[in-house]
């Protein structure tokens, strides 16, 4: 069996999106004779609260090993955890290299910094590398323009040339996150590249929690529906016309009062909340909004016991929207807005469950998407529509597969 060392500063009880891309692919490579040595800081220099339960979801087939990091000042010049702890992780990497026969390395980013690793390590030892790009690194922040922002776009546009020049393998989880890196770095190199999404581990879905309190607890009789996850800028549109809709079917009673919305989850952000969405439409007692982070379990648990649940995807094409995989191992009817040419789109209907989902093109006139809106919701919250997803479907896009489609792309470099 080979053996793989994933380089990544977050791990369970860390409850960072980026931590599942990590383990979720380390859980499987096994599968593939692979054996995943996972690298990461040790969970006391995490600055996120910590979720111990997450610790179930982990493989005890993957070795881990931890790092100490420079902890946070008062005073926070670097925050970032791949800064914190670069010397440690390229000392351990090191070590392991010497000490295990490492066949690759893997680099799931961000944290970005820790890219540059890759390229160190393989000029010192000449142990091919490869890295994951959860999110692009150069990329807009045309919407934050502060000196910090503008400090790491300026760095990101030195240092991603250097790290991925003796890269083997650029992966990601969209082929759309990765390609203008090919395209600015490998115009005349070809590079083995390759797409896989997050994807779904149903053994997540099967771990329940006792004695678990629920958002809508305080809400006698409700009909609850839930979304959970970051509430991004580009769905801003697509809650507007969902929030108008709800209020004309309010104002025709054609709604019941017992249906309540709960987006939990949806983090600290610059840009108008849902609250203020919910009030500005004059709906703000059907929607509760808890920008608290809820840990990973918790959230799976919550979408099961839902009513239905929502997911309201970005204007952009590009958006992947891991998150629905999630919703339908759920079990529960999903209503969703995407973009018509996103990949979430095509995820729904190839497992037959696109029955409640708004497709957006960019010519649609506001009241047209409006009127598909009130339609596939209340469709949504019938009692007797019938909602019978065929989840085998997805199996293509599990992180089993992922991790298949990631070694398969190792073993041809």
């Amino acid at each position: 069996m080979k053996n793989i060392l994933i380089i990544y500063p977050h791990w369970p009880p860390s409850n960072l999106a980026g931590v599942h891309r990590a383990r979720l692919i380390a859980n499987y490579l096994p599968d593939f004779d692979w054996n995943p040595i996972v690298l990461t800081v040790k969970s006391e220099y995490y600055e996120e609260k910590l979720d111990d339960e997450i610790s179930k979801t982990v493989s005890d087939k993957i070795s881990v090993h931890y790092v100490d990091a420079k902890p946070v000042k008062k005073l926070r010049i670097i925050g970032d955890i791949g800064l914190r702890a670069f010397k440690p992780l390229r000392k351990k990497a090191l070590q392991l290299i010497n000490e295990t026969e490492i066949d690759f390395i893997w680099i799931p980013i961000p944290s970005f910094y820790v890219a540059v690793l890759g390229r160190q390590l393989y000029e010192q030892t000449k142990t091919p590398y490869g890295i994951d790009y959860i999110d692009p690194w150069v990329r807009d922040i045309s919407n934050r323009k502060n000196i910090r922002s503008l400090l790491s776009l300026t760095l990101a546009h030195i240092l991603e040339p250097y790290a991925v020049k003796k890269a083997s393998l650029i992966s990601g989880v969209s082929q759309a996150y990765y390609q203008p890196v090919l395209d600015r770095n490998f115009r005349h190199n070809k590079i083995v590249h390759v797409a896989m999404p997050y994807g779904f581990d149903p053994n997540d879905h099967a771990v329940r929690l006792e004695n678990t309190s629920y958002p809508w607890d305080a809400y006698s009789d409700c009909i609850p529906l839930i979304y959970a996850g970051a509430f991004l800028p580009l769905s801003g549109y697509f809650l507007e016309s969902l929030f108008r809709v709800l209020r004309k079917l309010k104002q025709a009673n054609n709604i019941s009062e017992k249906v309540k919305l709960f987006f939990v989850g949806t983090g600290v952000y610059t840009h108008k909340s849902i609250s203020t969405y919910a009030k500005e439409a004059d709906i703000s007692e059907m929607v509760i909004e808890t920008q608290e982070r809820f840990p990973f379990l918790h959230i799976l648990n919550y979408l099961s016991e839902s009513a239905g649940v929502m997911v309201i995807g970005s204007t952009e094409k590009h958006y992947t929207a891991s998150k629905i995989f999630q919703s339908l191992w759920s079990q529960k009817p999903v209503f969703s807005i995407f973009h018509k040419e996103s990949s979430a789109v095509q995820i729904l209907k190839e497992a037959e469950a696109a029955s409640y989902t708004v497709e957006f093109i960019e010519a649609q006139k506001s009241q047209d998407l409006e009127k598909e809106i009130e339609q596939k919701f209340m469709d949504f919250i019938n009692p007797k529509s019938v909602w019978n997803p065929n989840l085998k479907q997805l199996d293509s896009y599990s992180a089993k597969e992922s991790a298949r489609k990631l070694v398969q792309a190792i073993n041809i470099i």
